[in-house]
Formats: structure tokens, C-alpha cells, sequence
């Protein structure tokens, strides 16, 4: 891509975002101007469709919407589609209310398979091309084709992805004070009290306050615990209601969360639902913190010139399991492209979102990790990045989706999501999986 294209793409698209506009891929005179420019041999047999317009929505705005339409720019060009991008924090509470007015995009880009599932319940959703299928089967592992398909039907791909129960820390903070990475939950716990006893600051800090989501990234302590302890046959049983929410199983994880999460002497609980997630592990590069428990896409918050790597600013070593050495587990997410109608241009832009070269362009971009196995790990922008691929690719690793994005939106986005608050606030943990159990859809 030319540094013209580029500039023409990614500037008005971080103006337009900010205010709350549609954001454009390549078209008109743009496309026409710079086409030249642009290899469009991996796009010839797209064919090309003379402007015609494809809209998509989704989560993804800022900075990651920036590259996101950059990585369909050359598509964009050398098919003569013009795809417009609208980007909105409110995508999830709203889609389903445009789609039953008739007012949803095209396409949608859907971080959560239970919203995928009750779009697809109501007659919303398209079932996927037969290209797009062809391109997850050949691309991604089984596990991730479930996610989306609903009832024997599969209505769309896998997009980014991530790993979630990363443990950030200071390299040279553990370099300085001897601390080894731990192998065991055991060891967890024993590099926390000796942080602890050390009196220099608090071992761990989180921020959970995240608009309506606040308390999510609670139920990633929570999910990471059930995956571990009680292993991925019983997750699997809780996030589809085989068990209840309140199984002892479930009342376990929350206990051993809430020796981390609900000790002041680890953490400060007074602060942890008015800190934005996103400043949650900052304090950790000014050495008032130790550890951070987020997902590999925090990364990006870390901010310009911090490095990320085994000798850097920050790294991030995965939560471990009950006993050393034992089957790597590890839960994450990612988001879902599903179309709301169809054309032969929609099938094209679906085509390309589902295949290895646009999975290759997003992860060029910076800051994420796809789990499709056409893309080359080396790539991605940092070692643990690098990693994070490696981990999603290896078909020895046991990965759960997200359980609150598994379950019903009554509880994955709402009540789950708040018994995290009430529950880190004071609520004993039997008051609030009682509460959340009662929440679960009859």
C-alpha cells in the first residue's frame, strides 16, 4: 500500500471515529487515484463491484478501527467495494434493536457468541457463505466453528482472538528481588504474601469500572479459575447451565478469586470498581504494583514507548495451573463477522475477512493476534504477541471461549457482570451466585 493510501484511509478514519461517524475504506477517486499502487493479485478472483457500498459495525474503534480498515484497504481498492465502518462502545446494547427495525449494517463484527445466538434466534442473521465456511474450515480449528454456529447452522467467522489470564509484571522488578515465575496456583499465592510481607507496595492492582461493562474483567479471575480447578468439562457445564451457577464447583473459583480480590492486603479493594480497566496495571511501570491479571490485548494500553518482552518494561507469564507441568489451559476471546443480509459484494468482503490474508494484514497492523492458522506468529508485534499466536495455533492447547460471552446475555453481560461488583463491594460469594443463578433464562 502506498504511504498516500495510507494517510487517506487512516487519518479521516481516527477524525470520523471520535465523532461518531462512518468510517470509510477505500473508494471513488481515492481507489481510482492510487490502484496502481496496490498488488491485487491476491484479490483477483473477488472480481470487482463498480462502488457498490457494504457497511459494517462493531466494538472496534480508535486506534485498533485505524487498522482494521487499513487491513481491507488494498481488498477494498482492487474490488472497487466500498466499505464503510461505523465503530460505536454501543454496538452490543443497540444492534438488536436496529436489526429488528431493519436499520442493521450489512455486516457485524460480534465480540460475543451469545450475542451471536440471539441474533441468529430472532431471524437476523444470514447463514454464512459457502466460501466463508470453506475458509474456517481450512483455517481455524473446530472448536472456534462452533462458536457461531446455532442450531446446525453456521452463520459466521472467527476474526481477532486473545488469551486471557496473562499475569503482567516488571522484568527487572523480578530480576532486582529475586522472584521466580510461578509454576503452580500454590506459587501464585507464595509469590503474592512474599510481595506482601516485602511492605514496598500492594502485590497486585485492577480496575474494573467500564461503563455499563463495569465488573467484567472479574469474570475473567473467575473463568480462569473454573478452567484450572475444576477443569474444562465442568466450564464446559457451567457456561451452558448443565450445572448451576451456584454448583460448589463455581463457589470454589469465586473463593479462590477472592483471596486476591477481596484482600486489602494484596489489593486495593476501595479503589477497584472506580479504576477504568484500562489504567488497571498502569501502576506497575511506576513499581507500585507487581502483578496485573488481564488479557493478552491489554498490551495497548501500556502506552508509546514501553517495550514489551522478556527483558522489557512489562511482560505477562500465563496464570498456572494447579500442578506444574500439566496440559496448558487458557481461555480468551474474539469477535465474530456475521452479515445481517447478502449480496455478492457482502460474500466478497465476508470471503476476505475469513481468510489468512486478511488475518495476515490485521496482525501487520500491531497490537492483536488472530487464531487462524495461516498466519505467521513471527509477525505479530511483540514476543508476546508472538506467543499468544503460537498458543491459539498449538492443537495441544486447551482453550475455552469466555464463559460470560458464552452464556445468555441476562447473565454473561448483565448479571454476572454486576454480582462481580456486588460481590467485590461485600457480597458473600453464596449471595451472589445465588443471585446469578436465579438470573439464568428459564
Amino acid at each position: 500500500m502506498s504511504a498516500t493510501l495510507r494517510r487517506r484511509l487512516i487519518i479521516p478514519a481516527a477524525i470520523a471515529t471520535a465523532a461518531g461517524l462512518a468510517l470509510s475504506g477505500c473508494t471513488g477517486d481515492i481507489a481510482e487515484q492510487d490502484a496502481a499502487d496496490v498488488d491485487c493479485t491476491p484479490y483477483e478472483d473477488y472480481g470487482t463491484f463498480d462502488g457498490e457500498e457494504v457497511t459494517i459495525s462493531g466494538t472496534i474503534v480508535e486506534t485498533e478501527a485505524d487498522r482494521l480498515i487499513a487491513s481491507w484497504a488494498d481488498f477494498a481498492t482492487c474490488t472497487d467495494i466500498n466499505i464503510e465502518y461505523q465503530g460505536t462502545r454501543d454496538f452490543e446494547s443497540t444492534i438488536a434493536q436496529l436489526a429488528e427495525g431493519g436499520n442493521a449494517p450489512d455486516i457485524g463484527i460480534v465480540p460475543q457468541p451469545g450475542l451471536v445466538a440471539l441474533l441468529a434466534g430472532n431471524g437476523y442473521l444470514e447463514p454464512a457463505p459457502a466460501e466463508v465456511e470453506a475458509n474456517v474450515d481450512e483455517f481455524w480449528t473446530p472448536d472456534w466453528k462452533k462458536y457461531s454456529t446455532i442450531d446446525g447452522t453456521f452463520y459466521g467467522a472467527p476474526m481477532l482472538a486473545s488469551v486471557k489470564g496473562y499475569i503482567w509484571y516488571s522484568p527487572a522488578e523480578f530480576e532486582e528481588k529475586g522472584y521466580e515465575i510461578p509454576t503452580t496456583l500454590d506459587e501464585l499465592m507464595t509469590l503474592t504474601q512474599t510481595i506482601a510481607d516485602e511492605g514496598d507496595h500492594l502485590p497486585w492492582c485492577a480496575g474494573m469500572e467500564s461503563g455499563e461493562a463495569t465488573g467484567w474483567p472479574g469474570t475473567d479471575w473467575i473463568e480462569d479459575f473454573v478452567l484450572r480447578q475444576a477443569g474444562p468439562e465442568v466450564y464446559d457445564q457451567w457456561v451452558t447451565h448443565e450445572i448451576p451457577f451456584n454448583d460448589p464447583q463455581i463457589v470454589a473459583a469465586f473463593d479462590a478469586a477472592g483471596e486476591y480480590l477481596k484482600n486489602p492486603d494484596y489489593i486495593d479493594t476501595q479503589s477497584l470498581i472506580s479504576t477504568p480497566f484500562q489504567e488497571g496495571g498502569l501502576a506497575i511501570l511506576d513499581g507500585t504494583c507487581s502483578l496485573h491479571h488481564q488479557a493478552s490485548f491489554y498490551e495497548v494500553n501500556w502506552g508509546d514507548g514501553v517495550t514489551v518482552a522478556p527483558d522489557g518494561d512489562v511482560y505477562a507469564f500465563l496464570m498456572p495451573p494447579v500442578e506444574a507441568g500439566g496440559e496448558l489451559q487458557v481461555t480468551g476471546g474474539g469477535e465474530t463477522v456475521v452479515a445481517f443480509r447478502s449480496s455478492p459484494a457482502i460474500t466478497a468482503v465476508l470471503t476476505h475477512m475469513s481468510s489468512d490474508t486478511f488475518a495476515q494484514l490485521r496482525v501487520e497492523q500491531g497490537g492483536t493476534v488472530s487464531a487462524n492458522n495461516g498466519v505467521d506468529a513471527s509477525t505479530a508485534s511483540s514476543p508476546l504477541l508472538q506467543q499468544t499466536i503460537e498458543i491459539l495455533q498449538d492443537p495441544n492447547t486447551t482453550f475455552r471461549y469466555d464463559g460470560s460471552d458464552l452464556m445468555p446475555g441476562a447473565v454473561g453481560s448483565n448479571s454476572f457482570w454486576k454480582g462481580i461488583v456486588s460481590w467485590l463491594t461485600g457480597g458473600s460469594t453464596q449471595d451472589t451466585v445465588d443471585s446469578i443463578e436465579s438470573s439464568w433464562p428459564s
